[in-house]
Parts: C-alpha cells; structure tokens; sequence
C-alpha cells in the first residue's frame, strides 16, 4: 500500500535514491522501476486532479547506465517530466590522484559520455522529458578537504556546467550548499567556497543558448559559449590547466546560416571611432595555490564583509582589439557586447 501525507506542495517527486544500473546497496530492474513510476505517476494524477501544478515526475536519481536508461526511458515516455543522474566521475575521495584527474584534459574529455548518450536516448526515445543532473559532488564519499573544497575544484565543476549544457542538460544539481567537503560554503565558517563565485559568475553570465565552440591551439583550454544572460553578446567561459603558458585567445565567428547578415562584429564605436571593450572576469588561486580555499577575481580575494554579504564581481574593461590573455591555471568568464546575432544561435566559435 503506497501512502502520500503532504503538508507543503513537493515540486517533484521520484521513488527512491541511487537504485538503477548496479544500484548502490540495492537495485530494482528497469522494467520494475518503470511499472512503479507508472503507479506513482497515477497516484499523483489522482492526488492532483484539479489542482495545479502538479509536482515533477523525475526519475530515477542514479548513476548512468545506458541500457538501464534506456529500457526506462522506453518506458515512460508518456509520464516522466525529467530524466536525472547522479555524477561522482573522479571517484572516492580518498582517492590521491583526484587534482591529477582534474588537470587531465583527455580525462575530463571522456566524461563527456553519459551526457553524450542521455542525450541521444531522449532524443530517439520520442519522450518530452528533459535531463537533469540531480546530484554531483565528483568525488563520492563527501569529497576530500582542500580539493573539492578548494580553487582547484572549479576547473571541474565549470567544466561539468560547459559540458553538461552542449549535451542540452536542463539543471544541474551540486552536491551540496552545505555538507561534506565538497560544499558551497565552509562547513565552519559558513563563507563561500572558491565553486560559490564560479557558480555565481556562470548563474549571471551565462545564457541558456548554447553555442558550439572550437580552440585550435593548446588541448589544455576549455572552451565554453552561450549567449550572454540579459544582455547583448556573448559569453566565454575559457579554463587554462596548463601550468606554465599563458594562452592568448583570439576570437572568430562562423555561422552555420546562408546568409553573414546575422552575425554583426562591432569593434568600433560608429560615432566615436574608438575601439569597445569587453568584460573580463579572471579567476585564480590565492598566492597560485590550487588547494586555496580563497579565490581571486582580477587580483582581488573575494571575502565576505562583516556584514556576511557577497562582494561586488566587478569585470576589467579590455579593448576589443586585444587578444584574451588566459594566465597558467586560471579561468577567465568573458562578456562580448559587441558580437550581437539576431537569434543567438547557429554559431560556431572559432579561437
């Protein structure tokens, strides 16, 4: 007998926690998980009938397994809102290799896979539903203190947020605000973690179009673009893992259209004459320590004032005419007002 008791409005609602795939201490098969989300799915039908919004059908909040996804999924196709899994991709925390695993390229490059066939089973599936990352901590077992809690942590997690939007993931859920030793903000001292303000920056600056990027030079730089969020232009995210090399980004734009006339390049002001400026927000450890938990805005700490409030993220003015200087082990959040597309998409980036 399944019995509901509700005293505020849930906003969505799953069975359980981590069972598809090899579950984690238990497992239910796709087929069972299917038929009880179904009967979920009804209960709420009936609970709700005639009273809106429903709570959210979001299933099934585990690993990825993509034979297990998709006979799920197949389903389902008609009642499920959206598809969620669980992301621990660097393994246990007490693993000693997790800062090597972070600086790899080719290692965060295959993590690339999960979202790549989610992707494509919702895509040939024929269901409405969207995916979600419901829960990501990266390293499983409440992380490891000065790493996923630390300046390092970022390239990660900035990596997993670029990454996970180019596969049309929908939300993105951190393990955690709080807990652990990969939260959001000190378990102590309640201030915000280095992932607080790379979260905060991406929340503000990134738009929800994505737009496809490709760097021909270093395999070290991470490329991200979207349109900007709330404003004209675009935004780049752009991750430096070298060590050493300071890599200058130049910037090009092809449509994929027939036409040009939707892309317009303004590096010049038409009255005045002088060159715009873009926005530029370089992220860096505190005195270049990765396992820092202090991060640096343009060469500013961000701390809290006495009060407890955030500090303003205030961005360098750069010349349009100059290249994007990306320092040794540095992220760099770039706002472009002068590159306007009428739809913002359809846009390959070039650097």
């Amino acid at each position: 007998m399944f019995q509901c008791k509700f005293y505020s409005k849930p906003s969505q609602i799953r069975y359980g926690n981590e069972l598809c795939g090899s579950g984690v201490g238990a497992r239910v098969t796709a087929a069972q998980y299917a038929t009880d989300t179904t009967t979920l799915s009804n209960i709420v039908e009936e609970i709700y009938d005639g009273i809106g919004p429903k709570p959210l059908i979001i299933s099934p909040g585990g690993f990825f397994d993509a034979n297990w996804f998709k006979e799920f999924i197949n389903k389902t196709t008609d009642i499920l809102d959206v598809v969620t899994h669980h992301i621990y991709n660097l393994g246990a925390g007490v693993d000693k290799g997790l800062v090597e695993k972070i600086l790899n390229p080719s290692y965060l490059d295959g993590l690339a896979d999960p979202f790549k066939q989610l992707e494509n089973i919702l895509e040939t599936s024929g269901t409405s539903a969207s995916a979600w990352v419901g829960e990501a901590g990266g390293a499983y077992n409440s992380g490891h203190h000065l790493v996923t809690d630390a300046f390092v942590f970022s390239f990660w997690y900035l990596d997993q947020l670029g990454m996970s939007a180019v596969y049309d993931t929908k939300t993105y859920c951190r393990q955690t605000l709080i807990g652990g030793n990969y939260g959001l903000l000190n378990t102590t001292t309640f201030e915000p973690n280095p992932d607080y303000y790379s979260a905060l920056l991406w929340h503000r600056l990134m738009g929800e179009t994505v737009l496809s990027t490709n760097f021909t030079g270093s395999k070290k730089m991470r490329s991200y673009a979207h349109c900007a969020k709330e404003s004209d232009g675009i935004t780049l995210l752009l991750i430096n893992l070298d060590n050493l090399t300071t890599i200058n980004v130049n910037l090009s734009a092809n449509t994929l259209l027939k036409s040009r006339a939707q892309i317009e390049l303004v590096t010049q002001d038409t009255k005045t004459g002088e060159s715009t400026t873009r926005e530029e927000y370089h992220l860096t450890a505190k005195d270049g320590d990765l396992h820092s938990q202090t991060m640096m805005l343009n060469g500013n700490e961000l701390t809290v004032n006495s009060a407890g409030d955030i500090p303003p993220l205030e961005p360098l003015l750069v010349n349009s005419l100059e290249p994007i200087s990306v320092a040794p082990y540095s992220i760099v959040f770039v706002h472009i007002p002068y590159l306007t597309l009428n739809a913002c998409g359809n846009l390959v980036m070039e650097f």
